[in-house]
């Protein structure tokens, strides 16, 4: 793997980063992580999150920013101080707005432990405090297509009934021989390996493996059998990100 510069991004894949929550939670971190230590704007954070059964995320608050989480196996149990009470499953998608300030839990259902990815993005500072909302959306009313062998579903994007303050995407791709990301002009974003393995313009690419992207530009991606990553793209806001725990300022 490449190892980053102290600034700008990589020219090439890197790999995520253990993380032990205080709950204890334990997580593949893509960024920020000693080996990419910025933000990537408009995005605070991005992991892979493993909860065991007997773990979780008591009630604790969050503001300033929207969470997205996406289910790859087992449930999530979410409650917040809306009112809301939701169990996500395998390719379900949960939406948060903290805004102005939310409280929620989190914790493995049916008994059995879960993974997930989890998304934290930034508002900008006119919206820091709008109000709490929250949405998600089962496997089946998230678009899926296929392209020549690869399965595409958009999580976040044309057609997807979950929407952000910050114009983004989110595409969920299992890459069957090959296939191009395109991010467009602008925005920046990443990719990050959720299962098998292959080559991502040209250097191997795995599970737990991150491409940050900071400018325009097409990732070709192949694999001799299945790639699936997500690959996430967003509008900057074009201002500093401050994240202090659980609120981004």
């Amino acid at each position: 793997m490449v190892s980053p510069e102290s600034h700008g991004t990589p020219d090439g894949p890197i790999s995520g980063e253990v993380v032990r929550h205080g709950t204890g939670v334990n997580s593949n971190r893509a960024f920020p992580t000693n080996s990419y230590p910025s933000n990537l704007d408009p995005f605070v954070l991005f992991e892979r999150f493993y909860i065991d059964p007997d773990e979780g995320f008591p009630m604790h608050p969050h503001r300033g920013f929207e969470i997205v989480s996406y289910m790859i196996d087992g449930g999530m149990a979410h409650e917040d101080s809306l009112g809301v009470a939701n169990t996500a499953y395998e390719n379900d998608a949960m939406r948060i707005t903290a805004g102005g300030g939310i409280r929620h839990s989190e914790f493995p259902a049916d008994g059995q432990g879960c993974s997930g990815l989890q998304l934290w993005v930034n508002l900008p500072q006119a919206e820091k405090d709008v109000e709490p909302d929250y949405v998600d959306a089962t496997a089946d009313e998230l678009p899926t297509s296929v392209e020549d062998g690869t399965t595409i579903t958009t999580v976040i994007g044309e057609g997807s009934p979950i929407d952000l303050r910050t114009p983004m995407e989110y595409l969920d791709v299992s890459v069957a021989d090959a296939w191009t990301w395109t991010v467009p002009d602008g925005w920046s974003g990443f990719l990050y390996g959720v299962a098998g393995e292959g080559t991502v313009d040209g250097a191997a690419f795995t599970e737990g493996d991150v491409l940050p992207v900071t400018d325009a530009r097409s990732v070709d991606l192949r694999s001799d059998g299945t790639l699936r990553v997500v690959a996430v793209s967003g509008r900057p806001h074009g201002e500093a990100i401050r994240q202090r725990g659980p609120f981004v300022l």
